[in-house]
């Protein structure tokens, strides 16, 4: 859908300008949009790396490890169908550490693998649950929805990805913008806890 959008527009934009003598314009603009697309992408890539190691450095210090253990009155409060000590509980801690710090790109593995291991546990219980009425496998459980929708309103302390825009368009103070993510982001993620907690019920 998205690429007919995009397609749509680029069509409309070429048709407009043709029509009103600006082809020439239309051709810098897409040359220009074309350097700074790749000069953004040189810069992310900086980024990312940057805080990918970072998280990896955490990981195999431990860091992670002792963070997790300090989240279980978090898990627990949100994911309460899920078993103690569970594979899952490692990987939602990593994700949402991830996504606290901004960083996406790392959070995204973890994400994956705590959903993996979510349906695994929810087959479990499919199974256990064998001479009761037959449910659909496609359905996510209870746990998959509030981590799926926790994730996806992602507290940040450092948006590392509007920060590093905000450079690279020449902002006289990129990092300006933590103190209203942090606030945007708290509202988001409590509205979602709050949500995933009355859906429950």
């Amino acid at each position: 859908m998205l690429n007919y959008l995009w397609a749509g527009m680029i069509l409309v934009g070429v048709v407009f300008g043709a029509f009103n003598g600006r082809m020439q314009a239309i051709t810098n603009a897409a040359l220009d949009s074309s350097k700074e697309a790749v000069t953004l992408c040189i810069t992310m890539i900086g980024v990312m790396a940057f805080w990918t190691g970072i998280m990896e450095i955490a990981s195999r210090a431990g860091i992670v490890q002792m963070a997790s253990r300090k989240m279980r009155p978090l898990l627990r409060f949100l994911f309460p169908g899920i078993p103690e000590g569970h594979k899952a509980e490692e990987h939602i801690a990593t994700n949402f550490i991830a996504n606290f710090l901004g960083l996406g790109w790392a959070a995204t593995p973890a994400g994956l693998k705590a959903m993996e291991e979510l349906g695994k546990l929810e087959d479990d219980r499919r199974a256990g649950r064998a001479a009761g009425p037959a449910r659909n496998k496609g359905i996510a459980s209870n746990e998959m929805c509030t981590f799926l929708i926790v994730n996806i309103s992602s507290l940040q302390l450092i948006p590392v990805n509007v920060i590093a825009y905000r450079s690279q368009y020449g902002s006289a103070n990129p990092a300006a913008i933590v103190g209203a993510g942090i606030v945007a982001t708290a509202v988001s993620t409590g509205v979602a806890m709050l949500f995933c907690k009355m859906m429950d019920r």
